[in-house]
């Protein structure tokens, strides 16, 4: 059979060997439509066809006109066209070998799909855009990310900003004028975007995903996302974009029954549907399906340079019962691991590294299962960090309680002691927080509304201090008091108001501070980085804690009054003798605080035990940091204590 090869770029004997083989990172240079100066060529995996065609714009969708034709045992069918222009709305038209009419869908690595409802494809190129982020590339080369502080801002950009039913009216150009800007004023190192991939229901925010390879229409052109990176990264902004490799859903223009059978999807349903979420589930044991996969991920790190992915849903890849009982197909050991997923994120994560060892791989993933963010070769999955949702369930479980009540709950703050080091963790309060009835995060915290402020602070001055990268979802940096729609655009007009400008002032301090201390992040992987001091004290509900830098002088102490009573006088043992000063207090009343007066400096003392602490007063429903200086021979305090 011929080929145009000046119509695109055909896939090499190589290609089709690796895309067989299922270790196939980049199908997106020769699948989907490739276009060139001569026009456009179409290439699809549809194994289980006797025929397929390519309707479209440019051939008034009929029938006839742009046949495919089958690329040796591939599997591929591809055909050019000369009449075929950039913008062109296309679909396949698949006639499956076991009969009927033909299917007719949207390209499983199309570039650019139109805007939902709509369903087709469009045909696009990705070239000519002009990136200006040379220096943010470069330098992210020379990242230790586990020492680093890593503060991520979790954004919809369809409610980020004032919009219109379905996020119109919001655009990536428009949001490129004022996002790096804010998250870069606010001291956040990353942005994070739920899923920006193409979803048909916009009420899925984009984790029911169909275009795995183009970005939502919604917001403008694919070289329009790329100006969004383009202009974060000149400001000093990573981007970490959503990935939904778990599931997808059940459109009939998209992945399921692709060519009249379950391509990428089980045929066994127990395997094939997801009971949660009524979409199909991948067949990672299939081989193409993992290299389309592969090159899902691969195709945002290179072509829109993102700085990582969040994988989401790992559990639920991870568990061949999960959510099913004892409904499901055993593996062949008789288990309930679903191996080939843990295969295909085990080639995943080694894959991404080698080629981009520079980026950030996260797994939401809920369970205990071991070893998520340790090398492949320790016999770990592979990514680089995992959320702990171990504590962000126990976390806001305590918060949310009546401080009167938090006595007897005093452990599940102290639970996360037993496992803080068995990954590498961020600690997320997401969007998942504050949907589905659950309240906004503000609405959660307990007493009136000075004290639901003033928990919030704790809340966040807890999370920045805890051993663990950060993670924030948007309105939450000024105590948003309605749970988040995505429908709606967040309500500016409350980050305005007195007692919210306060939030944000104390979130920015605390990215600042996360920042510019050391002991706050270069140790967030490492048990030497965090010890108790106080942790025994349920009565008085008080929590004191060092953490450790790579000098003694970095040393922090934070201390943690989880009750409205303020205590003077309070003994803390602290390990290094001298002074300690204040750093951090989220009581001052530029945060909303009160600001309770006391000593901002306190020397050390020896107690009977011969233990060294120091006396502090604490404001109630706060959280202080004090830092280690040099000791000062010439107070009677420190002679004492020396």
């Amino acid at each position: 059979m011929e080929y145009l090869e000046a119509n695109g770029r055909l896939p090499n004997s190589d290609d089709l060997y690796y895309f067989n083989q299922g270790t196939h990172f980049h199908l997106d240079r020769f699948l989907g439509a490739q276009c060139s100066k001569d026009g456009v060529r179409f290439t699809v995996w549809a194994p289980n066809s006797r025929r397929v065609e390519v309707l479209g714009d440019f051939n008034g969708w009929r029938s006839g006109s742009l046949e495919l034709h089958p690329m040796e045992n591939s599997g591929l069918w591809s055909g050019a066209s000369r009449e075929a222009r950039i913008g062109d709305c296309y679909k396949y038209a698949i006639w499956p070998v076991s009969g009927g009419s033909a299917l007719e869908k949207a390209d499983p690595v199309g570039f650019f799909f139109e805007t939902p409802p709509r369903t087709a494809s469009r045909v696009w190129d990705l070239n000519g855009y002009a990136w200006q982020d040379a220096a943010w590339m470069a330098a992210r080369a020379d990242r230790a990310f586990h020492r680093e502080p890593i503060a991520i801002y979790e954004v919809h950009l369809g409610s980020w900003h004032p919009l219109g039913p379905e996020g119109q009216g919001v655009s990536y150009r428009e949001l490129a004028k004022t996002l790096p800007a804010y998250v870069r004023d606010l001291g956040f190192t990353h942005v994070e975007f739920l899923p920006i991939m193409e979803h048909p229901f916009y009420g899925s925010w984009g984790y029911q995903t169909l275009g795995y390879y183009a970005p939502t229409s919604r917001y403008g052109t694919p070289q329009d996302l790329m100006y969004l990176v383009d202009q974060l990264h000149q400001a000093g902004i990573g981007v970490i974009l959503d990935w939904v490799p778990a599931h997808f859903p059940q459109d009939p223009h998209g992945l399921g029954n692709f060519d009249g059978t379950h391509l990428y999807e089980h045929e066994d349903g127990r395997q094939g549907v997801h009971p949660d979420w009524g979409s199909y589930i991948y067949n990672y044991g299939r081989h193409e399906v993992q290299s389309f996969l592969l090159s899902a991920a691969m195709f945002w790190l290179d072509r829109y340079h993102a700085d990582g992915l969040r994988v989401d849903a790992v559990a639920s890849m991870l568990y061949l019962d999960y959510s099913r009982g004892g409904d499901f197909v055993p593996n062949v050991h008789g288990g309930n691991a679903n191996l080939e997923a843990v295969e295909f994120l085990k080639v995943l994560n080694r894959g991404v590294y080698q080629e981009h060892p520079d980026v950030l791989m996260m797994a939401e993933e809920s369970t205990s299962w071991p070893g998520v963010s340790r090398p492949v070769h320790f016999g770990g999955l592979g990514f680089g960090f995992k959320w702990d949702m171990g504590w962000m369930h126990d976390t806001l479980q305590y918060f949310g309680r009546d401080p009167i009540y938090r006595q007897h709950h005093h452990g599940e703050l102290m639970f996360r002691t037993n496992y803080a080091f068995s990954e590498n963790f961020v600690l997320p309060l997401s969007h998942d927080e504050v949907v589905h009835g659950k309240g906004s995060l503000f609405d959660r915290m307990p007493g009136d509304f000075w004290q639901k402020l003033a928990n919030l602070r704790m809340l966040y001055g807890y999370q920045y201090t805890m051993s663990g990268k950060k993670l924030l979802f948007m309105g939450d940096e000024w105590g948003e008091p309605e749970e988040w729609r995505h429908d709606h655009s967040l309500d500016w007009t409350k980050m305005r108001q007195p007692p919210h400008r306060g939030i944000v002032r104390w979130v920015r301090e605390l990215n600042h501070a996360y920042r510019r201390l050391p002991a706050l992040h270069v140790k967030d992987t490492e048990p030497e980085g965090f010890f108790w001091t106080e942790g025994s004290d349920a009565q008085d509900s008080i929590f004191a804690y060092t953490r450790q830098g790579d000098a003694p002088e970095e040393t922090l102490l934070v201390v943690m009054n989880a009750t409205p009573v303020p205590r003077a006088g309070h003994r803390v043992v602290v390990p290094t003798r001298g002074l300690w000063k204040e750093v951090l207090n989220s009581d001052e009343l530029r945060f909303g605080g009160a600001g309770w007066s006391h000593p901002k400096q306190a020397y050390t003392e020896s107690s009977e035990q011969d233990r060294i602490s120091v006396l502090l007063n604490l404001p109630g429903l706060s959280l202080v940091v004090w830092k280690w200086a040099t000791p000062d021979s010439k107070n009677p305090q420190a002679a004492r204590g020396s």
